[in-house]
């Protein structure tokens, strides 16, 4: 018999992904693994268990994971699971860690080697692997999708013989791999796009897709990525000048689309309430990092909130698993892709290279221990979440900034939209 992997129904009741499809099921069996499917764990993601079955995988129940050597999840597993779990199984999932140093060390106090796949390299090697673009590819999309589920009006301009629509003005603000998606599909819709991030070197690519792009382009502007390509927080300064640029693009704007997310901190803070409370009756915020804390004054995790003047703020959870079917195959993909390189192609078994550069970077806990250099006094030390920079405080800025802008053309923030 080889060795199993075993995939389980996802606990999270707002959670329909599930970590394997009938190809990668396939795929695993070819690699020498025995694999068994918790009974329903498709069926969020639309693949019932006779399509697993069909390609080989033993439909079990969850006290299999007890035999597992390896454990493919979407999210963390709870305490419960983990004592279900043989000391030494290999668990890859998106684990969530930062301000979840408890659930850490509760990993390594259960003895197995988890491995954390929103750490993986942006190297071009683990493109295949990378679940953030998959799953951030998805949310950008279904952001707009929801967007103009929101916004009872069309998207496009429209021309009739008894009238014009005008198209709609959307705002994407952070322009990584969500915020790109979010303009192309935007475009796509006929909506009239701009977009703004803290990195320079995504100008071209926001008007690669045929929208305007609105920034405070100053020296610290031109310094704003770090080596990994993502964005660095900005200073308070910085931020009001940005504040003070976007506020008023804000209030003209029917749809505004928030992606911006700082590792292992809080999602900063971009609309005020001022700014929203500027915007027209019927305008739809979407809020994709509301589950790091919002980008948005007044969104509220899992909530549709409509504001006195009228202003939808959408805070769905869990946007990729809007389209979990679309979302569990690429999210499948990204971990076989992983789990292969850990393996051994002559004895067919799980082989883990410790000093291989993904699972350096990707692995949270070994033989009982916390490992990641970011989390490794997590159990002794337990990590204070930073705070994110309130828009209340960023607004106060913005304001003194405008009447200086006012007084003085050369004091105006320089931007391009």
């Amino acid at each position: 018999m080889g060795q199993i992997v075993f995939i389980p129904r996802e606990l999270d009741p707002n959670e329909p992904r599930v970590a394997a499809s009938p190809e990668t099921v396939k795929r695993l069996a070819g690699l020498g693994f025995d694999v068994i499917v918790e009974k329903g764990a498709g069926l969020g993601s639309r693949i019932p268990d006779q399509d697993f079955a069909a390609v080989g995988a033993v439909i079990g129940k969850a006290s299999d994971a007890g035999r597992a050597d390896v454990v493919l999840k979407v999210r963390r597993p709870t305490d419960a699971e983990l004592k279900g779990y043989k000391p030494g199984a290999a668990v890859i999932a998106i684990m969530d860690p930062y301000g979840n140093d408890a659930a850490v060390a509760a990993m390594a106090k259960a003895g197995i080697t988890a491995f954390s796949m929103e750490f993986m390299p942006r190297i071009t090697r683990a493109q295949v692997m990378d679940v953030l673009s998959s799953q951030a590819n998805l949310a950008g999309y279904q952001a707009v999708i929801d967007a103009a589920a929101e916004y009872d009006r069309a998207l496009p301009m429209m021309m009739t013989a008894a009238g014009t629509v005008p198209a709609a003005k959307t705002f994407i603000m952070g322009v990584g791999v969500a915020g790109l998606q979010a303009i192309a599909t935007a475009r796509r819709l006929g909506a009239v796009v701009t977009a703004t991030d803290v990195r320079p070197a995504v100008k071209e690519q926001v008007q690669s897709l045929g929208a305007k792009f609105l920034a405070v382009e100053d020296e610290e502007f031109k310094a704003a990525e770090t080596a990994g390509g993502y964005a660095k927080e900005m200073s308070k300064e910085y931020q009001a000048k940005q504040a003070a640029l976007t506020a008023e693009h804000i209030a003209k704007q029917d749809i505004v689309i928030t992606t911006a997310l700082i590792p292992g901190r809080p999602a900063p803070k971009l609309v005020s309430a001022a700014m929203v409370a500027s915007m027209k009756p019927g305008s739809v915020i979407v809020d994709l990092a509301v589950e790091r804390g919002g980008n948005v004054e007044g969104a509220v995790p899992g909530k549709v909130v409509t504001t006195e003047n009228g202003v939808k703020i959408v805070g769905h959870l869990n946007v990729p698993g809007r389209v979990a079917a679309s979302a569990s195959l690429l999210y499948a993909k990204n971990l076989y892709a992983f789990l292969e390189t850990m393996v051994d192609k002559t004895t067919k078994t799980l082989a883990i290279k410790r000093d291989d550069e993904l699972v350096k970077a990707t692995m949270l806990t070994d033989g009982g221990r916390v490992v990641h250099p970011a989390f490794a006094k997590a159990a002794e030390e337990p990590r204070t979440e930073p705070a994110a920079i309130p828009a209340t405080t960023m607004v106060a800025e913005a304001a003194d900034a405008k009447p200086a802008a006012k007084k003085k053309a050369a004091a105006k923030p320089k931007g391009t939209a």
